[in-house]
């Protein structure tokens, strides 16, 4: 079902690479991925913004859930090479956070994969 959805949106927006659809797993687990990327865990308390960072290759965002993510969390993910960093003022809601947090990506650093 989610891969269906990948390429309809693909097809929609003329992108021609298929994002990877991953399968549901522990946080934990999910932190030990060894990419090359630029680690960002998404936290209305962190004290840097997006702007101060900059990639042309790979970006990895963890967002919470909703009720966002505890602070051992957050701490688990830097302990794991992610960087805090806010959005903004605003606390966004879950549905609306990754979609904020792509746009500002493509904004700042333009179109990569």
């Amino acid at each position: 079902h989610w891969q269906g959805i990948l390429q309809a949106a693909c097809e929609q927006t003329g992108r021609r690479d298929l994002p990877v659809l991953q399968q549901p797993t522990q946080l934990s687990d999910w932190l030990e991925l060894d990419d090359k990327a630029l680690k960002l865990v998404l936290t209305p308390e962190a004290s840097t913004p997006m702007t101060d960072y900059h990639t042309e290759n790979n970006l990895v965002l963890l967002i919470g859930p909703e009720g966002g993510l505890s602070r051992a969390e957050i701490q688990q993910a830097q302990q794991q090479g992610f960087q805090a960093v806010r959005l903004g003022q605003h606390v966004l809601r879950t549905e609306t956070a990754p979609l904020a947090a792509i746009a500002a990506a493509q904004t700042l650093w333009g179109d990569f994969r």
